[in-house]
């Protein structure tokens, strides 16, 4: 994902994602996010009011090849093609996003957390 800070003009990074589904919950335990902040950023998402009782029951698994919308977390980890460079000043590598991609409009919207961070 191409960005700009002041010591890199233009910049990409890579980013793993996880795609709530068979192998991944709604629960995130990790990155600092705690069931809290998993509920709190999952239902900013309208789509998610359907199930929302459900959200953090570890046994809940959500079907994203039935459904409209695929819900996944986005971590960035590192500059690309210099996977060494860690931090960078003006950007930062340490929170993650909750995404939800909606197929019948191919639209993406997402939320950024970090602990230390701003909504």
């Amino acid at each position: 994902m191409p960005i700009s800070t002041l010591d890199y003009p233009l910049l990409t990074t890579f980013f793993e994602a996880e795609i709530v589904g068979r192998k991944y919950s709604f629960l995130t335990n990790k990155w600092e996010a705690d069931e809290a902040v998993d509920r709190q950023h999952w239902g900013k998402f309208s789509s998610c009011e359907k199930f929302a009782d459900k959200l953090t029951d570890k046994g809940f698994r959500y079907d994203c090849a039935r459904e409209d919308n695929i819900y996944m977390r986005w971590k960035e980890h590192f500059l690309v093609p210099d996977h060494k460079v860690r931090s960078i000043a003006g950007a930062s590598f340490a929170g993650f996003y909750y995404i939800c991609y909606q197929r019948s409009t191919d639209t993406i919207e997402g939320f950024y957390y970090h602990k230390k961070s701003d909504w």
